[in-house]
C-alpha cells in the first residue's frame, strides 16, 4: 500500500498531514505513525496530523505525537492544518474547525495563520513554577538565562518527576529577551526532547508571564528556536480569554510513503 503525505512546519514544528477524508489511515497503528515520523526510517516530524470530515465544522484534527499515541491539542499543529486545508481548497481565509479541545477559529493573510486557542482560567503556581492547560498540560518556569540549559536532560527531569509522571506534561522555560517579548524553550511530551517551537508551550508562556506579573501586556512576542509567534488574549477578572496563536505556517513537500505489510 501506498500512502500519500504532505509535510509541513510552523516555525521549525514539523507535521507529517494526511487527508484522510476517506478513512483509510488505521488510526489504532502507533506502530505505523511511530515509523512514519521517525527521523532516521521514515519521513520525520514531531507528529502526524490526519485531516478528517466533520457535518458541523470545515473539518476535523486529529493529532498523534511522535511516538505513535494521539495526543491533546497541538497549536502549530492546528496552525498547520489551516494552511493544509487551504492547499486541498477546503477552505479560503477563514475556518472553524473541530480538535481534541473543541472548536477552533482560524484565518489566514499574509503575516501567516492566525489560530484561536481555548480560553484559560485554571493556572496553579508554586514558589519557583506554574501550570496551565492551553490545550495539552504545561509547566512555565521563568528563568534569567536559557540557552545553556540542557533542555532534554531537564526537561525529561520535570515531565517524570512523581507530580506529573502518570499523565506527563510539557515543560517550559522562559527568558526575557526585551519588553513584552521573551525567548521559549520547550520539552514536548510525546516526543521526549526538546522541539524548535510549541504554540501550545508559546501561548502558554506568554498567559504565564503575563500571570506572573513579568509584563502588563496582552501582546506577547515569543521567540522560539524556530522562529517567532505572537500570542494576544483578554484578561479579565483571572479570565484569559479571547486566545490568539499566530505566525508561520509553510508547506515542506509532498511524497508517497510504501507501506509493508
Amino acid at each position: 500500500m501506498t500512502l500519500t503525505f504532505y509535510k509541513y512546519q510552523a516555525t521549525g514544528n514539523d507535521f507529517v498531514m494526511i487527508d484522510n477524508r476517506s478513512q483509510t489511515f488505521d488510526k489504532n497503528n502507533t506502530k505505523l505513525v511511530a515509523a512514519l515520523c521517525d527521523r532516521r526510517f521514515g519521513i520525520g516530524a514531531d507528529g502526524l496530523i490526519l485531516l478528517e470530515n466533520n457535518s458541523d465544522y470545515d473539518f476535523e484534527m486529529v493529532y498523534f505525537n511522535a511516538d505513535g499515541n494521539q495526543s491533546s491539542m497541538c497549536g502549530n499543529g492546528g496552525r498547520s492544518i489551516v494552511a493544509f486545508a487551504k492547499q486541498l481548497g477546503i477552505i479560503e481565509k477563514t475556518t472553524t474547525f473541530l480538535a481534541i479541545d473543541g472548536p477552533h477559529e482560524a484565518r489566514l493573510d499574509t503575516a501567516g495563520v492566525h489560530l484561536k486557542m481555548q480560553s484559560v482560567s485554571k493556572i496553579y503556581s508554586t514558589s519557583d513554577h506554574v501550570t496551565l492547560d492551553t490545550g495539552s498540560p504545561h509547566y512555565v518556569a521563568f528563568k534569567s538565562e536559557i540557552d545553556a540549559l540542557d533542555m532534554k536532560q531537564e526537561g525529561a527531569q520535570i515531565r517524570y518527576s512523581s507530580p506529573f509522571k502518570q499523565e506527563g506534561i510539557n515543560v517550559n522555560f522562559v527568558a526575557e529577551r526585551a519588553k513584552n517579548t521573551f525567548a521559549v524553550r520547550t520539552y514536548e511530551r510525546g516526543v521526549e526532547d526538546e522541539t524548535l517551537s510549541c504554540g501550545t508551550g508559546a501561548t502558554a508562556a506568554a498567559i504565564a508571564m503575563h500571570f506572573m506579573k513579568k509584563t502588563n501586556a496582552e501582546h506577547i512576542t515569543l521567540k522560539t528556536k524556530g522562529g517567532t509567534l505572537l500570542v494576544s488574549f483578554q484578561y479579565s477578572e483571572g479570565l484569559y480569554s479571547n486566545v490568539w496563536l499566530s505566525g508561520a505556517a509553510n508547506f515542506v513537500f509532498q511524497g508517497s510513503y510504501h507501506i509493508n505489510n
